[in-house]
């Protein structure tokens, strides 16, 4: 079996260097960033959680680099060009391979518009991930690698992909929608505030808690419109875990991404456009759909492209204007 991991940042490697361990053939890294190939080839992939480092020989190569087909493509880049990184992977995927993406929002619509939708696979990954320097990841929680599998179309290949999967991860197998809602509840208010604000989760957690419990409660009503009964995320429902807990429940959850941040902060302070769009815009878009007001969200939207656009700042302050 052939498998390509197409993107080698924080996730596409902690996620990559996990499921190495536990496989028998090498997997392709794929990124166009030269330096971190180098530094994958030489160095392995280095994940650093706390005092505890672990070392994964990797092998890593560039796009053009790519040949033949594979069995599974795992796509870990930033959404902004799915349709052409779809148009160009599609050459390198096999007759029945399958396309798995590990990004967050609700990507796989679009992917199927280029591959096959019943080749399509979402995947959600549930820690968090900071890129140190080239080669080297920090994981930024404590909660363990959970991941959640759905199928897109039919889902021939689910069971084989779970199976790939199981040993490395905490996997759960279930309805695609649901796994996706949960990611973007949390998405959608943690990684946004901490993009608008610049802080970890912890203290947003415990001092911007009743923005937090807004956002995901919007997002909560996008997700029963689509019909989601539950929302599997680490092993919890979070429709249980905020309607009996309360936002004191999901502050004593978030203690083990304390110190996580938004990669969205990263893609800012370099002057690039964020995937905000991708992330609450998706509960915005959704909720359009079947009629469920999300101000709050949007209004959170507004801002993050106020700071793009130099409108507006990345401070504390900047949530009050939510």
């Amino acid at each position: 079996m052939r498998i390509c991991i197409y993107g080698a940042g924080a996730m596409g490697v902690s996620f990559g260097a996990l499921l190495q361990q536990t496989m028998s053939v090498p997997i392709d890294f794929v990124t166009r960033n030269v330096l971190r190939v180098k530094a994958l080839n030489e160095r392995g992939a280095e994940l650093i959680s706390g005092n505890t480092k672990v070392v994964v020989p990797v092998r890593a190569i560039l796009p053009e680099q790519m040949s033949g087909t594979y069995d599974i493509v795992f796509l870990a880049t930033k959404q902004r060009g799915n349709t052409q990184t779809a148009q160009f992977l599609k050459q390198y995927l096999a007759d029945d391979g399958a396309l798995v993406t590990l990004q967050n929002g609700f990507p796989e619509p679009e992917l199927a518009d280029i591959i096959e939708e019943n080749r399509v696979y979402g995947c959600t990954l549930s820690w968090g991930a900071e890129a140190a320097d080239t080669g080297k990841t920090l994981i930024t929680s404590d909660a363990g690698f959970y991941v959640g599998l759905g199928a897109y179309g039919k889902g021939s290949r689910l069971v084989e992909i779970g199976a790939l999967l199981s040993p490395a991860f905490k996997l759960t197998v279930g309805n695609l929608y649901e796994m996706r809602f949960a990611k973007l509840a949390i998405n959608s208010s943690f990684s946004t505030l901490s993009t608008i604000s610049g802080l970890p989760f912890g203290v947003i957690a415990k001092k911007y808690r009743k923005y937090a419990v807004g956002l995901i409660r919007e997002a909560f009503a996008v997700a029963r419109a689509y019909g989601c009964q539950k929302l599997p995320l680490n092993g919890h429902n979070l429709f249980r875990v905020l309607t009996f807990g309360g936002g004191i429940l999901l502050s004593k959850a978030m203690k083990r991404y304390r110190d996580t941040r938004s990669g969205m902060l990263k893609d800012l302070a370099s002057g690039r456009r964020c995937d905000i769009d991708f992330i609450s815009g998706v509960i915005v878009r959704c909720g359009e759909k079947k009629a469920i007001q999300t101000p709050l969200t949007a209004r959170a939207v507004e801002l993050v492209h106020d700071i793009e656009n130099g409108l507006a700042e990345i401070a504390p302050e900047t949530i009050s204007l939510i």
